[in-house]
């Protein structure tokens, strides 16, 4: 990508070696959690921008980027520790996290499990709410054909970008062969797919994991932005309103000709309205 990200580091996290992002020397701490077959990647648009106000912290999950990728089946569980082992590591006692997608059931779940380590949330287009999902991640829970499905190539990352985002010229050839790199890495394929599994069947998002997230989200009292691109194929808008509904203190904003990454595809309407939500809440606007 064309603008400068920070420097990539590394450190364990129990045993698993992963890298990071850390930027910004004052203010609050903010963590960034990406996605499904994300990296940190994900947040370039967004950590120099928020670092201005904040220290602002983002982490390749166990299995993608460039961390350590394991043979076991992922356990969303273990994945919301592994959240609060990099905290540990960092000094990081409370945070506000904003998480995309898979990041963003993270989030919720790790606010549900450790609430005296959040400050705010903010949940961008984030898993977890109802079962609808796109048709490409159902049929890759499948044995054998998932691993047909997700088998890397160029051409199948370009082509899921181009279902993530709304403006198919934001898919460069840098952004591929990106994509491409991670995913192509020994042990990636294989933690994609079990992290699919571990979340998602031929049915959608699995039952068992987003009926009782969604019965808990009373529970979150912290103050709740979420953030949704209208045209979103990977996940419905309507999940958007059920957060909205369920979260004591949640705040909605919706970005028109947007996919499911508004950090990337509007960074910068999207970076003002964070940073107003982490310094001046009662500026976010409800759409």
């Amino acid at each position: 990508m064309s603008i400068q990200s920070p420097q990539g580091r590394y450190i364990k996290v129990g045993n698993i070696n992963t890298r990071f992002w850390a930027a910004g020397d004052k203010g609050t701490a903010v963590v960034l959690v990406h996605g499904l077959g994300g990296s940190i990647e994900n947040w370039v648009y967004n950590i120099n921008a928020l670092a201005q106000y904040h220290r602002v912290y983002a982490m390749d999950l166990v299995g993608f980027g460039r961390a350590d990728k394991t043979p076991l089946t992922h356990d969303l569980n273990v994945l919301v520790r592994f959240i609060s082992d990099f905290m540990k590591t960092q000094g990081i006692e409370k945070a506000s996290l904003a998480g995309n997608s898979l990041g963003g059931g993270l989030v919720l779940l790790f606010a549900i499990e450790f609430p005296e380590k959040v400050e705010k949330l903010v949940l961008v287009n984030n898993a977890g709410m109802g079962r609808a999902v796109i048709c490409d991640f159902k049929v890759a829970s499948l044995p054998l054909i998932g691993e047909c499905l997700t088998r890397p190539s160029r051409k199948g990352t370009a082509r899921l970008w181009k279902k993530i985002v709304y403006d198919s010229s934001l898919v460069t050839d840098e952004l591929v062969k990106e994509g491409y790199g991670l995913i192509a890495q020994p042990g990636a394929q294989k933690a994609l797919l079990a992290t699919i599994r571990a979340g998602i069947n031929l049915l959608g998002q699995r039952a068992d994991l987003t009926g009782p997230l969604i019965s808990k989200l009373g529970k979150i009292t912290v103050p709740t932005l979420v953030i949704w691109g209208q045209q979103d194929r990977i996940l419905p808008l309507a999940h958007a309103n059920i957060a909205r509904e369920k979260i004591p203190n949640a705040r909605l904003h919706v970005f028109d000709h947007c996919g499911h990454m508004p950090q990337l595809e509007h960074h910068e309407e999207f970076n003002k309205l964070v940073l107003d939500f982490l310094t001046k809440q009662d500026k976010v606007v409800i759409i």
